[in-house]
This record gives structure tokens, C-alpha cells and sequence, in this order.
């Protein structure tokens, strides 16, 4: 007795349950959909960046007098800002920074618009929030707020951004943007910043699912040198990209898509 002929379609739906390599075709599409993905943080990391132009409350230390050394201090160090404090009300103090209208280098990023930062609390606990959605950073609006909670239990920074992406007109993200704890890295103001959360990625083809996982970034650089970014998409597809230094060095990550063998693509800066 003679068997048929399995199909092709069936070979190749069976080969792509069981992994096997991708195509070309969908490594490149798989690519391009990281490099949109990774716009997402990149909001979310400008307002914790900025975050770190301030001096990190001392607990202990009166609200007052720390607000009013934190403005001196920044004055004097940023030449291009325009630095003040205010009284929001009997528990709030805040620092309101006014960058020049042409843009202020900061962070190698070109900062304009104006923001306060305001502390709220006491010796004993200390929250900081700034809306930075008057800000404009190497010319984009930044649609973030930033803050953090000190002293009296574990600190936690943050960064919520949702908006338009920018250079991408039919795409909108959002993202709860939560700073690692690394040991040897400082938490906020640095030169590197350890990104984790959720987010969404909102296009033609419907909203994607975003998270980010321990993503090391080196301030002035686009692409993370560590950690994994995941995009869960729309139409049920998984795309993984994944980073370490030793990739990162040679200008490579890792893409696995679905459960297809992981490949080696050029890095996205």
C-alpha cells in the first residue's frame, strides 16, 4: 500500500512548532519591530536620565534646606537653566527649572521648556514627582512624569510616559517605566540606568504588549547593552530580542521569534 504525500503547508507548520531557523524574510521583519519597540523606553529613559540632574533627597535632612541646596547647587553647576524654588503648599516644596529656549545640553541631550520638581513629605519619608510633559528633549516632546519615594521603607523610582512616538506618526506607546537596583551601579543619576517594566505599543495592526527586562543603558547610547526587551504582538506573534555585552561590543543581539531558533542580527543604534 502506498502512503500519500504529507503536504508542504503541513511540513512547514509542523517545522515551526517544533522551532527550526526563520527566514530571512522574518528575521528582518522581526527586526524592524524591535527597532519601533525599543522607541518606546527611549521616553521613559530621557525623564529618569533627567531625574538624576537633582541631587537625591538625604533623609533626615529638612525639606526646606534641601530644596534650597539643590537649586544652588544646579545653578551653579548648568549655566543654561533658570533655577527657583517655591513653596506649593504647608507639606510640598518644589524646584522649578526653566532651560533656555534654544536648548540646554544636559546629559548629551538638548533640553528645553520648563518643569519643577516637587518634594513632598518629610525627614522621615520623601516623595519627588515632576511632570516633564513641558519639555521638549533634542526636539521632541517628552511625555513623561518621573518621581520617587525615600527613606522610611524601600526607594522606588519611576517614569510614566504614554504618547505619540515620535518620528512614527501612526504608532502611540505607553510605558511603566521602573529603575533597577544593580549593585555597583548608583540608582539614578549615573551613567548607566537599569530600565525594567511593562508598556504597549499601539499601531494600524492593533496594540502589542511590551516588556522590558533588566535593560542596561549607558547614557547617549540607543541600544541597551544587557537585558531583554519582548514584544508580544498583535496578531499573537513573540518576538525576543535579547542583549549582553559581548554581543553588544561586536554591534549584535539575539532575536528569537516564537520558538524559532535564536539568530545574531546587527544591533539597532
Amino acid at each position: 500500500m502506498m502512503r500519500r504525500a504529507t503536504p508542504l503547508a503541513v511540513l512547514t507548520l509542523f517545522a515551526v512548532a517544533c522551532g527550526g531557523a526563520p527566514t530571512q524574510e522574518e528575521i528582518d521583519e522581526a527586526r524592524a519591530k524591535v527597532e519601533v519597540a525599543l522607541g518606546a523606553p527611549t521616553q521613559a529613559r530621557a525623564a529618569l536620565e533627567l531625574l538624576g540632574i537633582l541631587p537625591v533627597y538625604t533623609c533626615g535632612e529638612p525639606r526646606k534646606s534641601f530644596v534650597a541646596s539643590a537649586a544652588e547647587t544646579y545653578q551653579a553647576q548648568v549655566g543654561c537653566v533658570t533655577v527657583g524654588t517655591e513653596a506649593v503648599d504647608a507639606t510640598t516644596d518644589a524646584v522649578v527649572l526653566a532651560f533656555a529656549d534654544a536648548g540646554c545640553e544636559i546629559l548629551e541631550h538638548s533640553v528645553s521648556g520648563q518643569t519643577a520638581f516637587k518634594y513632598s513629605g518629610g525627614e522621615d519619608r520623601m516623595e519627588l514627582k515632576a511632570d516633564l510633559r513641558q519639555l521638549r528633549v533634542d526636539g521632541d516632546p517628552l511625555h513623561a512624569e518621573v518621581g520617587y519615594g525615600t527613606c522610611g521603607d524601600e526607594a522606588r523610582y519611576y517614569a510614566l510616559a504614554e504618547g505619540p512616538l515620535p518620528g512614527k506618526p501612526d504608532y502611540t506607546y505607553k510605558v511603566d517605566g521602573r529603575v533597577g537596583v544593580r549593585e555597583g551601579l548608583p540608582v539614578i543619576g549615573g551613567t548607566s540606568l537599569v530600565l525594567n517594566g511593562p508598556g504597549e505599543l499601539t499601531s494600524p495592526e492593533g496594540t502589542s504588549r511590551l516588556t522590558f527586562t533588566e535593560l542596561l543603558y549607558e547614557i547617549g547610547e540607543y541600544a541597551p547593552q544587557e537585558g531583554e526587551a519582548l514584544l508580544e504582538t498583535a496578531r499573537g506573534g513573540k518576538v525576543r530580542a535579547s542583549f549582553s555585552k559581548t554581543l553588544w561590543r561586536l554591534g549584535e543581539m539575539e532575536l528569537t521569534i516564537d520558538e524559532r531558533d535564536p539568530v545574531t542580527v546587527p544591533i539597532i543604534r
